[in-house]
């Protein structure tokens, strides 16, 4: 059991892969706590500046990642990720630098979250789509599931090593830490061998936007699980803004009891992701209806928690119904998709998902200034819930089938994948 989990690692490029983002992912998320603890700092514990920052970051992805897919699709995507990792690095040593001299002032963190997103919206697409071509349709859903893990056990480590370091170390270390840790990402990419990637042999010169767009308005499937990733990745995944404020504002505490609030969370993604490394088919409509009832339902608990001690058990809940919903509308999507659209479905994948977060945001904040931060959260897993019974109910009448097929043209070889 034990090797048909971690299966996809006896994959070399993909196992050289996983290395590198695990140690640039976990500085990675040092550097969002640093950052995030900084706005609060330098704006009076301002929800609606900290929801600004995170609406800067995440608004990229909005205006360029289905252009992004275009170019995951035409070029190599291996390297588009090198350049995109070299560009991060250079942004958070710049900014380190910037704070290491002082005369850092609000609008240079907004102008930082900005560029940020901006070589987010190329890089997220180009790696989601480049893990089928490391480790091939078989093993997609066991290296969807252990990238999840991996990103989740540097959401533990990070976060954790973060709170502590900010108060001992300061902001600037933790922002220095991350750039040097670009590093490995790029150096993993290097390392790799081109000749065992599993490439489609012929990429689409051509590639338009256009061309995605009406391939998916042919697939119902693909559109009721997209739509459900819409509603609720901007109405249930706000944690950025909700985690600072809870710890700041609700129960009072430091750096250190904000990180633990985030691992909690990070430790239940980390349990989700595990979990789904058994999968080896394509999930049904129902299971991802299903887990979408079920993150809903614990967030709205997480929101009415009467404790700090309650809060980390709940969050952590809350962490691997989000991880358990997120990976089954990836795999369905992922799997149901023909390959020489892959890069432009899942850049729109990523932009519904994480695109939809600065409308969130700055929902969020404006929703926290006015009636507190516990309403974010138990507002947005109601809210959840019930988009989730309209699809439930809509898809019902439109089709007695819970399952739709793809067309005959379409790619369903790979979702039959080899059983355990």
């Amino acid at each position: 059991m034990l090797r048909h989990s971690f299966r996809s690692l006896s994959v070399r490029n993909f196992r050289y892969f996983t290395i590198g983002q695990v140690l640039s992912v976990t500085c990675s998320w040092m550097m969002f706590i640093a950052q995030d603890w900084l706005v609060l700092s330098m704006s009076g514990d301002s929800a609606q500046t900290l929801g600004l920052v995170t609406a800067l970051q995440f608004a990229p992805i909005l205006l360029l990642t289905l252009y992004a897919g275009r170019l995951a699709d035409r070029y190599d995507k291996r390297h588009l990720l090198v350049l995109a990792n070299i560009a991060a690095g250079v942004l958070a040593l710049l900014l380190g630098l910037l704070l290491f001299s002082g005369a850092e002032r609000l609008w240079h963190i907004y102008v930082f979250a900005f560029a940020l997103g901006t070589v987010n919206a190329v890089e997220i697409p180009t790696r989601m789509s480049f893990v089928s071509e490391m480790v091939g349709a078989e093993l997609l859903p066991n290296a969807s599931a252990m990238s999840a893990a991996y990103f989740n056990v540097a959401r533990i480590i990070g976060p954790a090593i973060a709170g502590v370091a900010i108060g001992r170390f300061g902001v600037v270390a933790v922002v220095l830490l991350n750039a040097v840790s670009y590093l490995a990402t790029v150096t993993s990419l290097l390392l790799m061998r081109p000749d065992e990637l599993q490439r489609s042999e012929a990429r689409p010169r051509g590639a338009k936007v256009a061309d995605g767009l009406r391939y998916l308005l042919r697939r119902p499937d693909l559109v009721l699980a997209l739509t459900l990733v819409a509603s609720i990745g901007m109405l249930g995944f706000n944690f950025q803004l909700v985690l600072p404020l809870l710890a700041k504002t609700v129960f009072h505490t430091g750096s250190a009891s904000f990180g633990m609030l985030t691992t909690a969370l990070a430790a239940g993604s980390l349990a989700a992701a595990f979990a789904t490394t058994s999968r080896s088919g394509r999930p049904s409509q129902r299971l991802l209806l299903g887990s979408a009832i079920g993150f809903a339902v614990v967030e709205t608990m997480a929101g009415l928690a009467s404790s700090y001690v309650v809060a980390l058990a709940l969050l952590a809940g809350t962490g691997f119904g989000s991880i358990y919903f997120a990976q089954a509308a990836n795999h369905r999507i992922q799997l149901g998709t023909d390959p020489q659209y892959r890069g432009r479905v899942m850049a729109l994948y990523s932009l519904i998902f994480q695109g939809s977060t600065p409308i969130g945001a700055l929902l969020s904040g404006w929703m926290a200034e006015r009636w507190g931060v516990r309403v974010v959260l138990w507002g947005g897993g109601l809210a959840s819930l019930a988009v989730t019974l309209v699809l439930i109910l809509v898809s019902t009448r439109r089709r007695p089938s819970a399952d739709p097929r793809p067309e005959p043209n379409q790619e369903d070889r790979p979702t039959r994948l080899r059983s355990r």
